[in-house]
């Protein structure tokens, strides 16, 4: 049987979630904007190399929030 309570790196997991989902609400409504905005004859070249560069974009703020967090957490030297 499952434990229903969320332990300790679930609820961590989620706080990181919610915090990056803000960081990249800019990257995604850019991107849905370049999907509306194409037709099935443009979807690929440059709307494909847009939506791309936005995606290693949000990535970039996964690494970077990832780092920080990481570097927060060590308070003494190892």
């Amino acid at each position: 049987m499952q434990d229903k309570h969320p332990n300790d790196q679930d609820v961590s997991d989620r706080q990181l979630a919610a915090e990056l989902a803000q960081l990249v609400e800019d990257e995604l409504l850019e991107m849905v904007r370049t999907l509306d905005a194409a037709t099935p004859a443009t979807l690929f070249g440059q709307t494909e190399f847009k939506i791309r560069d936005l995606a290693l974009q949000i990535a970039n703020k996964a690494y970077q929030q990832r780092l920080a967090k990481k570097k927060m957490a060590t308070k003494a030297p190892a």
